[in-house]
């Protein structure tokens, strides 16, 4: 089965207006977690950004995705898991973009961009850019910047932060992910600026915690010792 070329043709082809919500028809027999399924989707119809709905509804269609390979030719030879993973990211990848029409859907963008950062570097940056441009807290700015930073890509990260991030405004946990960014790209210069940052913010005299371990992460990027 040459899964892994088609979720990369999905991966690179221009998002499309789905409807966004609704299961599709199909004429295979109902399964037991079909009423969950409908709920789930609902929810998603009202916040396309409920992270826990979204998680829960990508479980379902990923184990229907596995048991649709089980239901194979018992001549045929087994599926392996490399297959199985590659079934369930398409069939993930599908509901993402479903979800991912919604004008003010952010959250399926960064699941779209966690499937293609391997794939596809400048559609990741573009979805990622556009989750940030659609959230105004900042939360998808977050989400996005720890996407790149476990994909090894501390200076996308910045690029994107610098790009997108208000302090003022945006949830101070950006802070956090802009300061790591800026260390794991040996820029410690950066990462005290991002830090200041968060003094012109009107709570900064709540955030003495976040400031102070950010400091100190800080102190300590400074005075690790490279090892030889």
């Amino acid at each position: 089965m040459a899964l892994l070329p088609r979720l990369r043709q999905l991966i690179r082809r221009p998002m499309s207006a789905s409807k966004v919500g609704a299961r599709r028809p199909t004429s295979a027999k109902p399964r037991g977690d079909t009423l969950h399924e409908d709920a789930l989707r609902s929810m998603l119809a009202d916040d396309p950004n409920n992270e826990r709905a979204f998680r829960a509804l990508a479980e379902i269609v990923r184990r229907r995705a596995g048991d649709s390979m089980d239901e194979h030719d018992p001549l045929a030879a087994p599926v392996d898991e490399n297959e199985r993973q590659q079934a369930g990211d398409l069939a993930v990848w599908a509901l993402a973009e479903e979800f991912a029409g919604n004008p003010r859907g952010w959250y399926p963008l960064v699941e779209l961009a966690r499937l293609s950062v391997h794939d596809d570097h400048d559609a990741t940056i573009r979805r990622l850019v556009t989750a940030a441009d659609r959230d105004p807290s900042g939360h998808a700015l977050a989400a996005g910047l720890q996407l790149l930073l476990d994909a090894g890509m501390p200076v996308e990260a910045l690029g994107l932060g610098v790009g997108h991030w208000r302090a003022r405004e945006h949830d101070p946990e950006v802070a956090r992910q802009m300061v790591q960014a800026a260390i794991e790209a040996d820029r410690p210069l950066e990462a005290k600026q991002y830090l200041a940052a968060l003094d012109q913010r009107d709570d900064a005299g709540r955030l003495t915690d976040l400031r102070a371990e950010l400091a100190q992460t800080i102190a300590d990027a400074e005075h690790k010792v490279p090892e030889s």
